[in-house]
């Protein structure tokens, strides 16, 4: 698959222009989100109508960071530090990567070696400690997990959650090797392009009252 890599800095007007129209791996998972007679659902045709606007409009908009989200940023470097120590792997920082028609893209936290990726995750919430750590329950991280090692044409993800505050009881890191299901993965990718279909009739819808 040819891919292009983009390398702005995360926040920068280059880094937005580059995932403007871009459905991107951490809403993947909205994209598959359904209603239960199988349509898709008011997230998933909201988050449509809001790929579908980015590629029709100009200039990006400001990304929108919360809390949360600042903190994963600040996090992200102490988390990779704490995975290479206990891994020994070395983690190469990879920037933003779309596919060639910059219709997909993920943004990972490093890759290893030929086959690996990280993914980290900063459990910010007690909820989400408690879901993906002590009951073990990542389900809410596989598709964006799946679709980068379909977009990367990688083996394995390792899942990194990152609780620094648990460091005095020795549970501040937990990975979670995530190894490729290629059977898993035709089924995201068969409901991407159903979520790209969605996109496209959103985008014709505008672009005609446009005209």
């Amino acid at each position: 698959m040819e891919l292009i890599v983009h390398t702005a800095p995360q926040g920068s007007q280059e880094w937005l222009d580059a995932r403007r129209g871009v459905t991107t791996g951490s809403r993947f998972r909205d994209c598959r989100d359904k209603l239960k007679g199988g349509g898709p659902s008011k997230k998933c045709t909201g988050y449509a109508m809001d790929v579908a606007r980015d590629r029709t409009g100009g200039r990006s908009p400001e990304a929108f960071v919360n809390a949360a989200m600042r903190t994963g940023t600040e996090q992200e470097p102490f988390a990779r530090a704490a995975y290479e120590a206990r891994t020994k792997n070395f983690v190469e920082e990879a920037g933003f990567i779309t596919t060639a028609d910059r219709l997909f893209g993920v943004s990972v936290d490093g890759l290893v070696g030929d086959d690996g990726i990280i993914e980290i995750k900063t459990m910010v919430s007690s909820d989400t400690l408690f879901t993906a750590v002590v009951d073990g329950d990542i389900s809410d991280y596989r598709d964006q997990c799946n679709g980068a090692m379909w977009l990367l044409g990688r083996k394995w993800v390792d899942l990194v959650l990152w609780a620094p505050d648990l460091a005095a009881i020795g549970r501040e890191l937990t990975i979670v090797r995530i190894e490729r299901d290629d059977d898993e993965i035709d089924e995201l990718v068969a409901d991407l392009m159903a979520f790209e279909r969605l996109v496209s009739k959103y985008e014709n819808l505008l672009r005609k009252e446009a005209a």
